[in-house]
């Protein structure tokens, strides 16, 4: 990530430091606290047919809801599981974000440049933190507490099923966020004393392609219209068309907020809306198998012979893809750099603990036509000292390692963690030398080795499903037409 080096007070960053409640524990209070407010105000005109908290359990049970709870418990040690595959993998199959770079240029920095504001960065800082959980949480609960249960499965399925499409990519086809990569970016919002722990900790920042922020209320909106063609109805007479103008609004909000915060490009924008496409269509097509299952048994959730050789094609198709030209491939060219800044800019890795006796080895090229300074360091030492993209790098640098890497060298860190809990940071900079002038970049690539690279292979199998749904959706397509 990015951050302008200057000299101001701490205050802020030092005020949201001492909030005792982390961003997540922030957004997870905020979206208990306005579940009902917002659901009561989108519900004004139906009150009748409300579900009202003391009757929760009971609709539950009587429509069988268990599923949807089990659904969000599989998806949050799954999505664990697979950020943990990330890290490990990317020695393997290295990175792509040069080829987007290449179509869209400095796009997204033009966009943060004219609108930059603190005011604005807060809102929108906000905004990415909690709508898109609230959104992952609300959707089903809304439709669950509407006495709406068709609308409930296909809710919680879009979150599963698009989350299952996006796993080979977040794997395979690492593309850094904009703040990794385009010089004079800044992090705005991952790189805050407030949220950079939570960030390191839970975002790999080389997942930008596909943009879900996007693509997952996009999928819903689909889902919508597709329900309301199968009703016979016109959307303006949908009794839950004022929720859909909530998800309009808020994605929006996302089209805009993604790309002036330093997050996504705007090419991550047209694989989410692809998959958006591919999850309505499954999830509409799926939820009333899913639905009559206890009637008609579980194997009515199989795919036929038509849907099982089409979803084999796909996956042999895919799968080749994936082995012959993705794992050891072009991405993983050493002449390439996966991260850029220009000066004043700094850039962050984070060294993931995968194991306690064996070491995470580092490797940082220098591929840029200037000298780089590279601090190891404690992710301790560094947190109160950012704010809204600003690095205070005078106030950690002698407590890290800082070394500094000559064009066409390259460093090695090896790091032994002590704990489950170390976190260390590589930061990158220009090496001001006196004599830089003001439009020289900086180009690394950083390679970090960790003891369980195996992973590749499970990883390999858990893009499976993905290529199944892929092929299940290329059926349903071409029987319709056809």
């Amino acid at each position: 990530m990015h951050f302008r080096i200057i000299d101001e007070s701490l205050s802020f960053a030092v005020c949201l430091m001492n909030w005792p409640i982390g961003p997540y524990g922030t957004s997870m209070g905020a979206l208990l606290l306005f579940t009902l407010p917002i659901h009561f105000f989108l519900t004004r005109d139906e009150k009748d047919r409300r579900v009202s908290l003391a009757d929760l359990p009971k609709e539950i049970k009587e429509k069988g809801y268990w599923w949807h709870i089990l659904l969000y418990l599989i998806m949050f040690f799954y999505k664990a599981m697979i950020d943990y595959h990330n890290e490990p993998m990317k020695a393997r199959v290295g990175g792509f974000t040069h080829w987007i770079y290449a179509i869209e240029g400095d796009w997204t920095n033009h966009i943060q440049e004219f609108f930059l504001n603190d005011t604005l960065t807060d809102l929108l800082s906000g905004h990415y933190l909690f709508m898109y959980l609230f959104m992952i949480w609300f959707s089903p609960m809304y439709y669950i507490l509407c006495r709406d249960e068709i609308m409930a499965d296909k809710a919680a399925l879009n979150y599963f099923v698009i989350y299952l499409l996006s796993v080979p990519l977040y794997l395979f086809f690492n593309v850094e966020v904009t703040s990794s990569y385009i010089s004079n970016m800044d992090a705005l919002l991952y790189h805050d004393s407030f949220t950079l722990a939570f960030f390191t900790d839970n975002d790999p920042m080389d997942n930008a392609i596909p943009s879900l922020h996007v693509g997952l209320p996009i999928s819903l909106l689909i889902i919508n219209r597709l329900h309301c063609r199968k009703l016979g109805i016109d959307f303006k007479d949908w009794r839950h068309k004022e929720f859909d103008y909530f998800v309009q609004f808020n994605v929006i909000i996302y089209l805009f907020s993604i790309q002036y915060l330093g997050i996504h490009w705007f090419v991550d924008i047209i694989p989410g809306i692809f998959l958006a496409i591919i999850t309505s269509s499954f999830v509409h097509a799926v939820q009333p198998v899913v639905r009559a299952r206890t009637e008609n048994g579980w194997t009515s959730l199989l795919p036929d012979r038509s849907q099982a050789l089409s979803s084999i094609l796909v996956l042999l198709i895919c799968s080749t893809w994936l082995a012959v030209g993705v794992i050891d491939g072009s991405g993983t060219n050493e002449d390439e750099a996966n991260m850029r800044f220009g000066i004043d800019d700094v850039n962050l890795d984070t060294i993931e603990v995968h194991s306690l006796w064996d070491p995470v080895i580092i490797d940082v090229f220098n591929v840029g036509d200037n000298d780089v300074e590279v601090l190891l360091i404690q992710r301790d030492f560094v947190e109160e000292h950012t704010e809204k993209g600003i690095f205070y790098w005078d106030q950690f640098v002698s407590k890290g390692n800082l070394s500094i890497v000559e064009v066409n060298s390259s460093l090695t860190f090896t790091i032994t963690p002590e704990s489950l809990f170390d976190v260390n940071i590589v930061l990158v900079r220009l090496y001001n030398s006196g004599n830089i002038e003001d439009d020289s970049l900086g180009e690394v690539r950083i390679v970090s080795n960790y003891v369980d690279d195996e992973l590749i292979f499970t990883g390999f199998l858990v893009s499976f499903p993905a290529f199944i749904i892929t092929g299940i959706v290329i059926e349903g397509y071409f029987n319709r037409r056809f």
